[in-house]
């Protein structure tokens, strides 16, 4: 969860998304305690929060390190925590961006007014952009949710696939 809360810092901040919404407000509870000091050591690059980046990252790590005791890793298995955590990070940031994009879809159907409807949406509309382009509307029913959540699952199976054969690797 902490992972997911510092790469959505990252991306609101990227989408220049204002934090003075009940999302906002959360990531910000969440991530501050971690993201505040790493901004001390590691400086922004353009329009990107790298502290944010680093402690996703970092979280990752950890989370892979406590996994690579409990079971016991090998010694050449620990060269390839650092990859492991990667994948881990690249799945926790599709597996919100799917989470995200579900959430979406239901809105868009109760036709919500609300300030939380349009911070979703807002997050959500670079990943469905390009499918937009090419896909329809069907009868009023916008279907690029569909073509991203479809896409974004086989890029978890992917990833899920990467991530065994890292971990195979170090035994």
């Amino acid at each position: 969860m902490l992972t997911g809360a510092c790469l959505l810092r990252l991306y609101m901040q990227r989408q220049r998304i204002p934090f003075a919404n009940p999302i906002g407000q959360f990531v910000f509870a969440l991530t501050d305690w971690v993201i505040l000091p790493l901004r001390k050591l590691v400086p922004p690059l353009g329009a990107w929060d790298v502290a944010s980046l680093v402690a996703a990252l970092l979280v990752q790590l950890l989370q892979y390190l406590l996994l690579a005791l409990v079971i016991g890793l090998g010694v050449g298995g620990w060269t390839w925590l650092p990859w492991l955590a990667v994948f881990g990070m690249a799945r926790v940031a599709l597996s919100g961006m799917i989470g995200l994009m579900i959430v979406y879809a239901v809105i868009s159907w109760l036709q919500s007014q609300s300030p939380l409807a349009d911070v979703i949406e807002r997050l959500v509309a670079p990943v469905l952009k390009p499918f937009r382009r090419f896909i329809p509307l069907v009868g009023g029913i916008d279907l690029s949710p569909l073509a991203a959540l479809l896409l974004m699952q086989v890029l978890m199976i992917v990833l899920g696939h990467l991530q065994a054969s890292v971990l195979g690797a170090g035994f």
